[in-house]
Formats: structure tokens, C-alpha cells, sequence
């Protein structure tokens, strides 16, 4: 124990340099979305492939990014079962949370296969499928700390998570016209927006542009979303584990602790046991660790070898979301 806390202070002094960078980042796409209405997700990608010289080896920012990249990532991740609850499920009754579950499941199986069929592995179809299906970015996070890694593991998240923030901003702008030229109800809009957007920013956003109901409506049905990453990840883990499909010949745990603790949360605030000023504070922490996390495995990956990905996995995200879309649409139809 005592040469643990010794050898700590080297240790922080050892990731300072990457975290602060990560964290300063993070900071500044955060100020660019404020003032210029740009994602902060997608700002923070950007900043940090351009800021690629400072992963390399040798370079006294690399570890700490490394560590942003990895640790700080999970904390996100756990973070976000504070805004989970059992009492929100209740609100939109069975048929509608059966019709968002299903369009989760039946996105990452869309994902699965047509990886397959383009010849991609399924760890990208399992990673763009689960982001388009789940909460965006997040998700394509969570899912990528899972998974086995291989030399494409970083391009591969950074590319599903610039593919699927530009992809989500552009649903947040698109759907509510649709939304509109169905003629839904507040209460169909607000499913529609939630069950089909990627990230929670972007569906909070169009949800609200439509009305007051449609907006509190998608973010309860994006939240229900949301809450489907622990299910995915524990299902994904126990597969990976059975086929002994693993980097380094390690099998990943059979629930990683980030997911624990993101049920645990879940838990702890469906009792009621969380207050609602410390929530509010956890889920601002979560998006901040998300932030600076996204900035450093921008920072970790290099564009060109980004750009190696080909037009063919761009048409794969953009059929992935137009799926989601279709089906939630089609069961709107069918429930009315």
C-alpha cells in the first residue's frame, strides 16, 4: 500500500500533461458549440485529430491522453444511469417502449448483417449498429471498451462517432419536418424524435423545436434508448466471452465495472435514493468526462488512417439510420 502512494505522485505527474491537454480541448469545443450552435462532440473530434502529433510515442502528453482515452471514457459512461429510472418507463406504457426497444435490438442485428455483407468485421457492424440504435457517441464508446481490440479499434470509434454526430445533427434539423408531414400528434413526435435520433443533445433539440410535449416526450424515449446500453454490453460481453473471441488471447470481463456501476446508478435513482441536485451534478460530469474522453481519442487516432475506412462503411452508418427511422416509422403506423 505505501509504495502505492508513493509511486503515485509520479504516476499523476506522469498523466497531467495528457489530461490537461485532453481536458482543455474538451473546454474549447464546448465554447465553440455554445457560441457557434456546433456539436461539442463533433468539435472535439475535429480539435483532436489535429492535434494528433501529441500521441506519439515518446511524447510526454501521451499517456495521460491514453488515460483521458480509456479511464476517464468509463466514469462518462457509468455516469450516465443517474438520469435512469424505472418510474420513467411508466410514462408511455408498453406498446410504445416495446416499439423503441425493438428498433434498438433490430438496428444492431441491421448492423451485424450488413457488415457481413459489405465484408466489414462485426466488431465495426456491432460498433456503428449499437451507436445508431443506442444514444450516439456514448454508445459507440461504451460498446468500443468492450470490445476486442485490434489495429483499426481507434479509427474505427472515431469514425462511427464523427459519422453518427453529423448524422444526428442532420435528423435534428430533417425529422421534425417529417414529423410535420405526417401529421403526428406531440405524443408521436416525440417518439418518432426520440426513437430514432442518435445523441440526446441533438434529440432534445428537435424534440422541443416541434413543441413542449413532443420535446419532454423524445427525451423520455431517448433515455429509455440510453438505458439499453447495459442490457447490449452485458449480451455483447457474454458472447465475446462464450467464443473466446478476445485481444491478446484475454477474455473481457462478464460485465465490465463501468456498466456495473452505470446499473447501480440506474438503481439507486429509480429508489429515490439520489438527490436530484446531486443527479443534475453527476449527469453534468458524465458529459464533460464524455467531452474530454472523445478529445483524446481524436487526439489518439490519425486522419489519414481514418479516412482508410472508405466510402462503403459512410453508406453503411447512413443505412443503419435510415433503417431505425423506417421502423420506428412503420410501428407509429401500425399502433395508431
Amino acid at each position: 500500500m505505501l509504495a502505492s502512494v508513493t509511486h503515485s505522485p509520479s504516476r499523476i505527474r506522469e498523466l497531467f500533461p495528457g489530461v490537461i491537454t485532453a481536458t482543455m480541448v474538451g473546454v474549447t469545443a464546448q465554447f465553440l458549440s455554445e457560441h457557434y450552435g456546433a456539436p461539442a462532440m463533433l468539435m472535439a473530434l475535429l480539435l483532436g485529430l489535429a492535434l494528433n502529433f501529441l500521441s506519439e510515442d515518446g511524447s510526454k502528453t501521451a499517456p495521460g491522453i491514453g488515460f483521458t482515452a480509456r479511464t476517464v471514457l468509463r466514469l462518462g459512461v457509468a455516469l450516465l444511469g443517474v438520469r435512469i429510472s424505472v418510474e420513467m418507463l411508466g410514462a408511455l406504457g408498453p406498446r410504445l417502449i416495446a416499439l423503441t426497444v425493438a428498433g434498438v435490438g433490430a438496428t444492431i442485428l441491421c448492423g451485424l448483417v450488413l457488415a457481413r455483407l459489405a465484408g466489414r468485421d462485426w466488431r465495426f457492424g456491432l460498433l456503428t449498429g449499437g451507436s445508431v440504435a443506442i444514444c450516439g457517441a456514448s454508445a459507440a464508446m461504451a460498446i468500443s471498451a468492450i470490445l476486442p481490440k485490434h489495429e483499426k479499434s481507434e479509427r474505427d470509434l472515431v469514425f462511427t462517432v464523427l459519422a453518427v454526430t453529423v448524422l444526428s445533427t442532420v435528423a435534428m434539423v430533417v425529422y421534425p419536418m417529417i414529423s410535420r408531414a405526417f401529421g403526428f400528434s406531440a405524443l408521436e413526435s416525440g417518439v418518432f424524435l426520440g426513437g430514432t435520433i442518435h445523441d440526446v443533445a441533438q434529440v432534445v433539440g428537435a424534440g422541443f423545436s416541434v413543441s413542449q410535449e413532443a420535446g419532454e416526450t423524445s427525451t423520455l424515449v431517448k433515455l429509455i434508448r440510453v438505458s439499453m446500453l447495459a442490457p447490449v454490453v452485458l449480451i455483447a460481453s457474454l458472447v465475446i466471452r462464450a467464443g473466446g473471441i478476445a485481444s491478446e488471447g484475454q477474455r473481457p470481463p462478464l460485465l465490465p465495472g463501468f456498466v456495473v456501476s452505470f446499473i447501480a446508478l440506474a438503481m439507486l435513482n429509480s429508489l429515490g435514493l439520489i438527490p436530484e441536485a446531486l443527479a443534475d451534478f453527476a449527469a453534468g460530469l458524465s458529459r464533460w468526462a464524455l467531452l474530454i474522453s472523445i478529445a483524446a481519442v481524436g487526439i489518439k487516432t490519425s486522419l489519414a488512417r481514418m479516412l482508410e475506412v472508405g466510402p462503403l462503411a459512410i453508406g453503411l452508418l447512413v443505412i443503419e439510420t435510415l433503417f431505425i427511422g423506417t421502423f420506428v416509422l412503420t410501428g407509429l403506423h401500425i399502433l395508431e
